[in-house]
Parts: C-alpha cells; sequence; structure tokens
C-alpha cells in the first residue's frame, strides 16, 4: 500500500478558499419594518448595489431602516454602558436575521441644521484648517485659533478664587480672558434683525381701542391685558403721545413682577417679548398666520459692523500675504485651492496639504462653486448630501458598507457621470456600496439591482427582482419596463400669454441678468449645478400673492403628524363627525379632547430604558386607535374616525365624495392628494414614516388649491420613479391647462423635453455661471446643441 505524498494533501489545502472569504454576503430574512412584507434578500460585499422601486415601495425602509440601522445599533453596543448613556438609543429593526454586516457608513439627503452659526466651512473641517493655518502664518498675530472662530466670544473676568493649600484655605486673585473672533454686534450671525414697530401696533389708536396689531394679542386676553392693566401708562392714551419714558416702559421694558387684575405676573416689553415668544422659535414650525406677521414685521439687514463676516475686527486685520481670513472663506472653493496650493510654507506643510487635499475633494465633487461662508441652511438636499461625502473620498478605510440615498439628486446629466465614478472608486477601494436611485444613468453602473414594489405603500414592501442591470431590462417588473423610457420633444408648443419681466438678477452669482420668463407655459429652468437657477427663480420672483413656491425644505412633523392633520383635512372631516352627532370637534383629534387617556393619543405606550432602545408597545386601552372608546361610538356614514385614519387616500375620496359622508372641503383635499400620486397613502400614517419623494408632493398637494397664478417648482421629480415622472407631467399639464403659469427649475431630461420653453443658465458652476446661455424651445435646443443641457437632451431623445 502507498500513501500519497505529503504534498499533495498541503496543496490541496493552500488551495481551498479560506473559512474567512466564505462571508461575502449581507443576508437579510424576514425584514418587515414600515411596509416591507417579510423581505428576504442577500447583498453582494465588495459591489455596487442599486435599490430601484416606485417611490415608497420600501427601498428606504429595507436600506436605512434595517441594513444600516442594525449596523450602527450594534457598533454602539461596543462602547460601555456610560458611553451609550450620551449616544441616541436605537431600537432592534423588525427583521429575523441579519447577518454578514459591516461597519455602516450614511451619507442621507437630510438638510444640514439650518443654525445661522453653521457654514459649509464649520460642517466640515476646512474652518477648522483655516483657524490653525491663520493662527501660525497671520500678521498681525492676535492668538490662538479661536480668535478667527466666529463662533467664540471674546469675554475677560477678575475675581477672588478659593484654594486649599497645605490644609488651609487660601484666597487668591485670578484673572482670565478669551480672544474670540466673533463680531459683538451680530453675535457671528452675520446678519441683525430690525423691528418694523408699525407692524406691531396702530400709534393713531390707544391700547383699549385695540392699537396692538400683533396675532394673539386681541381686547380681553392676558396678553393685552398685560399692558392695558400695568399702570405703567394710560391705556386711554393713543400710543404717538406716551412720553418717553412710557414708551421705553411700553417697548423695552426689562422682566418686572408686578400684580396685574390681582395675579403676580412679570410685565416686558412689547418688543423683548415677541423676540422670545416668536423670533426665537423656527419659522417652519410656526403657524402659518404667525408665520405672515413675523415675515412683515422682522426685517434681516447684513451686520453693518462686519459686513456680514461674523468676524470680530482683529480677526478681519490679521492677513496672510494680503487675504484676511474672511475673504478667504468668501472665495469660491476652487479658486481658494489654487491660493491654498500656492502658500509654500514648510512649517505648516502636512496642515497645507490636508486642507489642499479636503478643497479638491469638493472640486472633484461637483461643488467647487461653492464658498466656505455659505450658510448650511441654504444648501439643496443635494449639495448637503454631496458635502457629506467628502469627508468619505479619501478615507484609507476598507470593507465598509457606504449608504446613499439618491446621490444624484440635483446633479445635472454632466454631473451625474462624475458622481459616478466616486461610487465606483468607493467601491474599488473593496467597500460595499448601496444606493437606493431611480435615474437610469446611475442604475446602469450597478453590480447588482434588487427591485422593489410592484406598487407603493401597502401595495409594495416585496422583492420584484434580483440580479443584472441587463437582467432588469428584460424582466417585466415596473423599473424594467421604463429603465429605457425616453420622453419625446412635444409637436406643437403652447404660446405664452404675456412675460413675467426680470432685470438686473444679481444675487449670488448672476452677473445682472435680464430675462423674460413667459406666462401661461410650462417653463424648466435648468444648467448644471451652481449656474445660478434658484437664484434666479428664488430670488427674484418674490413669493407674494399671486405666487405659490414649493421648495424643497424639508416638511417637519413629530409621530403625532399625519397626511390628515399636515394637509388641513382632518379640519373638515372633525366638523362632518361633529356636525353629523350634535358634538363638539375637538372629541375627533387624538391630539386633543378625543385622545385616549391611557397613552393620550400616541397609539403606543413608549417605555424608556436609559441606553437601552426604548420599548414601544401597543396601548391595551384603545388597541392602538388613539382614541377614547366613547369617541369612537360616534359614526358618520358607518364608520368612527379610527377607521376613516386607516383609510387610504382613493378610498377616502369615494367615501367623502357621495353619500351620507358627503364632505366637499375634505373631498377637494383629497383629490389634490390622489393628483401627485399619493392615493395609496393612508390618512393616519406618521409622516415620520414618509420617503423624501412623498413627503414633498404632500407638500405640493397642499399648495394645490392655493390662489396663485404662478407655481415655482424645486426639481419635483426628486425622489420619483421613472412610472411616476409621466404622472407628474401630466399634473403640470393640468395646472397650465387651467390658466397657470408653472415654472421648474429641474435637470430631468423628460421634464425638458416636455416644456413649451427653456431657459439654460451657466456655462458652467459659480463665477464661471450666472449667465443665460439658451432661450427658446425644447427643439431649438436640442437642434443647436450649444450647451452642456442642449448635447444631453439630444443624446436623451436620440437626436
Amino acid at each position: 500500500m502507498t500513501t500519497p505524498p505529503m504534498t499533495d494533501a498541503a496543496d490541496a489545502a493552500a488551495s481551498a478558499p479560506h473559512l474567512a472569504d466564505s462571508h461575502d454576503l449581507i443576508r437579510v430574512h424576514g425584514a418587515r419594518e414600515n411596509n416591507l412584507k417579510d423581505v428576504s434578500v442577500e447583498i453582494p460585499k465588495r459591489r455596487l448595489t442599486v435599490f430601484t422601486g416606485v417611490s415608497g415601495s420600501g427601498k428606504s425602509s429595507l436600506v436605512f431602516d434595517t441594513v444600516a440601522a442594525e449596523s450602527q445599533r450594534l457598533i454602539n453596543e461596543t462602547y460601555s454602558a456610560f458611553v451609550q448613556g450620551f449616544m441616541p438609543t436605537l431600537a432592534r429593526p423588525d427583521v429575523d436575521v441579519l447577518d454578514g454586516l459591516t461597519t455602516a457608513i450614511i451619507v442621507d439627503q437630510q438638510r444640514m441644521g439650518a443654525d445661522p452659526r453653521s457654514t459649509v466651512g464649520t460642517a466640515t473641517d476646512a474652518n477648522a484648517m483655516l483657524r490653525i493655518l491663520f493662527s501660525r502664518l497671520g500678521e498681525p498675530h492676535i492668538g490662538s485659533p479661536k480668535a478667527y472662530s466666529f463662533n467664540v466670544a471674546s469675554i475677560s473676568g477678575a475675581g477672588a478664587v478659593t484654594v486649599q493649600r497645605a490644609g488651609q484655605t487660601v484666597k487668591e486673585r485670578r484673572e482670565f480672558s478669551i480672544t474670540g473672533g466673533m463680531c459683538p454686534r451680530c453675535e457671528g450671525r452675520g446678519s441683525v434683525t430690525d423691528i418694523d414697530l408699525t407692524q406691531l401696533f396702530d400709534e393713531s389708536k390707544s391700547l383699549s381701542e385695540g392699537a396692538l396689531t400683533v396675532p394673539g394679542y386681541k381686547a380681553g386676553g392676558w396678553n393685552h391685558r398685560l399692558y392695558t392693566e400695568s399702570g405703567l401708562y394710560d391705556p386711554d392714551t393713543p400710543i404717538r403721545a406716551f412720553t418717553k419714558r412710557q414708551l421705553q416702559d411700553f417697548l423695552y421694558r426689562e422682566p418686572t413682577r408686578m400684580k396685574i387684575a390681582g395675579i403676580n405676573m412679570t410685565y416686558e416689553g412689547l418688543v423683548p417679548r415677541i423676540q422670545k415668544s416668536m423670533l426665537a422659535k423656527d419659522r417652519e414650525a410656526m403657524q402659518p398666520h404667525i408665520r405672515e406677521f413675523v415675515d412683515r414685521a422682522v426685517t434681516f439687514t447684513t451686520c453693518p459692523d462686519c459686513a456680514g463676516t461674523r468676524l470680530s475686527e482683529a480677526a478681519r486685520s490679521s492677513k496672510i500675504g494680503g487675504i484676511s481670513i474672511a475673504d478667504a472663506c468668501a472665495m469660491q472653493i476652487s479658486d481658494l485651492a489654487e491660493w491654498v496650493r500656492g502658500l509654500a510654507e514648510p512649517s505648516v506643510g502636512p496642515l497645507l496639504t490636508a486642507l489642499g487635499d479636503t478643497l479638491d475633494s469638493f472640486v472633484e465633487i461637483g461643488l467647487g462653486y461653492l464658498s466656505l461662508d455659505r450658510p448650511a441652511g441654504t444648501l439643496s438636499g443635494g449639495e448637503a448630501q454631496r458635502v457629506k461625502m467628502i469627508r468619505h473620498l479619501g478615507s484609507s478605510l476598507t470593507d465598509v458598507t457606504y449608504v446613499f440615498d439618491e446621490p444624484t439628486i440635483g446633479l445635472h446629466p454632466h454631473d451625474i457621470r462624475r458622481m459616478n465614478d466616486l461610487l465606483l472608486r468607493l467601491r474599488d477601494k473593496g467597500n460595499t456600496v448601496l444606493v437606493v436611485e431611480h435615474k437610469p444613468e446611475a442604475i446602469a453602473i450597478a453590480d447588482h439591482v434588487v427591485d422593489l414594489g410592484p406598487g407603493a405603500g401597502t401595495a409594495g414592501g416585496t422583492v420584484c427582482f434580483e440580479g443584472t442591470v441587463e437582467q432588469l431590462r428584460a424582466s417585466d417588473t415596473l423599473t424594467g419596463r421604463h429603465l429605457d423610457d425616453r420622453a419625446r420633444l412635444k409637436e406643437t408648443v403652447r404660446k405664452p400669454a404675456g412675460a413675467l419681466e426680470i432685470r438686473g438678477a444679481s444675487t449670488h452669482n448672476l452677473r445682472d441678468v435680464d430675462v423674460d420668463i413667459p406666462l401661461g407655459l410650462l417653463t424648466v429652468v435648468t444648467g448644471v449645478a451652481g449656474s445660478g437657477k434658484s437664484s434666479l427663480v428664488h430670488g427674484s420672483i418674490p413669493a407674494g400673492e399671486n405666487v405659490v413656491s414649493v421648495d424643497q425644505s424639508p416638511i417637519r412633523g413629530s409621530r403625532r403628524s399625519n397626511p390628515a392633520t399636515y394637509t388641513g383635512l382632518l379640519e373638515p372631516i372633525r366638523k362632518a363627525f361633529a356636525k353629523a352627532n350634535g358634538v363638539k370637534p375637538a372629541l375627533f383629534s387624538a391630539n386633543s379632547e378625543g385622545a385616549c387617556p391611557n397613552c393620550n393619543g400616541a397609539g403606543v405606550v413608549y417605555t424608556d430604558l436609559a441606553m437601552m432602545a426604548g420599548v414601544a408597545t401597543t396601548c391595551e386601552e384603545c388597541e392602538g386607535k388613539r382614541f377614547d372608546a366613547s369617541v369612537l361610538e360616534y359614526h358618520l356614514g358607518g364608520r368612527d374616525i379610527s377607521e376613516v385614519l386607516a383609510m387610504s387616500v382613493t378610498e377616502a375620496g369615494e367615501f367623502f365624495g357621495a353619500g351620507e359622508a358627503r364632505t366637499p372641503a375634505a373631498h377637494r383635499i383629497l383629490t389634490h392628494m390622489a393628483d401627485v400620486g399619493l392615493g395609496y397613502l393612508t390618512l393616519g400614517q406618521p409622516l415620520t414614516t414618509l420617503s423624501g419623494g412623498e413627503r414633498q408632493r404632500l407638500k405640493l398637494a397642499t399648495h394645490m388649491s392655493d390662489k396663485g397664478g404662478i407655481y415655482v417648482l424645486d426639481e419635483p421629480t426628486t425622489g420619483l420613479h421613472l412610472a411616476d415622472v409621466e404622472q407628474l407631467l401630466g399634473l403640470l399639464d393640468r395646472l397650465v391647462e387651467a390658466g397657470k403659469s408653472v415654472i421648474v427649475i429641474e435637470h430631468h431630461q423628460a421634464v425638458m423635453a416636455h416644456a413649451d420653453w427653456i431657459i439654460d443658465l451657466g456655462p458652467g458652476a459659480g463665477h464661471d455661471g450666472g449667465r443665460v446661455v439658451f432661450e427658446g424651445t425644447p427643439a431649438d435646443l436640442v437642434a443647436a446643441r450649444s450647451t452642456l443641457t442642449g448635447e444631453h437632451l439630444a443624446d436623451y431623445v436620440g437626436t
């Protein structure tokens, strides 16, 4: 008997795959987050996987709320309980098995905080590095990096401190001072607020005659009585007849405790009181009538001391080669990168290299047209997402899962190629890249595609297809059928009914633009990202009585908000229930008198478990219906209020459209929601569960009944599936045929092809843009091929 040579066995062992290499899939089994229906999917690692499907089909629920959320939760669990107590608590997603996860880095479309002190420079590391650079090289030298920060105020103080020394208590005098770069006048905001006193009161009237014109300060109310019964001035004297002292007390008096109408109250001057009660709040969260008042009464003007730079005089005086930190932050980033490269200072060599690489990343990602002093809150969703990408581009980390939410939003077709290259580069470094996307150009580069659907909401939540892009094309799924859709140019375009004249527009990078926007048509304003589209449309068309502007700012809403409360639909529904049952409308609100007493109308009871994820259990009293049992005994058309809120928009449209429950005001709002493609949403679904595309269309639905003659829409195709774009074009046509003028800022070629008139800005971004490079019909733009937009549109329509 012969034994096989030892070398053969060793060779066989060496050629067998290592056990560690077998974990090359992320396995998801039984995912049930939001509308997912026991979804099971296997995602290849170190590949680029694109998730497609109609808006609301469950893409974000699978990628963000399941895979990425569990990865982040597991990473948080590696920290000590003490550290976890300071971190956000994350619940485990509703899924049976999640295997093969790697560290997830989420790059989403959430707008950057609109804090007035947050800028592009502070949101990235660029400002921090610039401050260090100026503290080392700036002449004259004024102090540490804090001296160049507009978020640090200069403070100083002195006093006695008690020190225990050698068993004795010794008092010592100490002094301290911090030199900050904050402008003392505007406190680092760059603008100062001025209140127009004529909007607060009518000086020809006395307080008793109703001089106050502030919302909530009506005669008889406590806000009004605070001033009429303070005893500091005569309420029957016209305000214009007040003495200097009385006017000071009325408008600016410091908080003072006093008895008013027999009750101990704090009296405060009208101006500081309004500043605290109204101006300190987020504008978007205000009720519409208060927001209108604030817009009328408050004016924001550039700070006269710092000229809007936010910096103190000392910070502005320190320069490197004649350039101050304020000048550097105001430069276009592509120019700033060149300036940094021109500084030959070996003493700060590593800093210059790091700063140069960060600024080059801005340029590479297509954001070279921004400046570091641009307020973060003014960035679009797409720009904010790309700014977040900057810190990951040069990362040496590999085997990481990068999760992107429609990275092509806000990008011109010319810029999408650049974004595709960046995604492929991240993949080629050995990372897993997961992308939620609708654009065919971005789907085309995928190694693997997962298509969810077939519909949206309850009609979605299943995997319709898994495979390659070519297999998707050949499949009979909704995405597969529409992947090669190409809109055709309209054979005839409408004739304008007049023109909106814009003269000398110079907002941001616009260069004294003169343009006539035709009225009565569908006009598309296009151009590469940063060419000046939003500056032209939002900066030159004032949102007056005749203009309805639907921008990309996010809808703010808690888990108690839902489509019915946001659109105002609940108001006529409550009134209809109240009228039918002879009770008051407040009973039919889960946020008011009708709330279940056990869960306070939330439908669930939350138990806080400190550093562990809180637990939400369905309320045992109301079984999740949110209303008190007595309220559910009242019916309208055979349904109680909880059953109505569980209806879909389409179902509710039929219910309130005819029969016993006929309510024209509710039916009108439901029709608008169905028109924008939200017929599948349930009325009581929390706003927090809606996707980005659904939220924007919900906002559009609320404005459909506005009286304006001009509609301004900012990228309405955001978050829309290829199949839904057709429905949106039908909606835009209906608006125009109803006599409206529709102006759309858009990059989607299907919308451009469908337009009656195109205004193309460019030719580039930032200071290379800001000019009108084409005006005319889509057919003329395609025939001329004279601009980047013209070339891409011609390729799209196949001419």
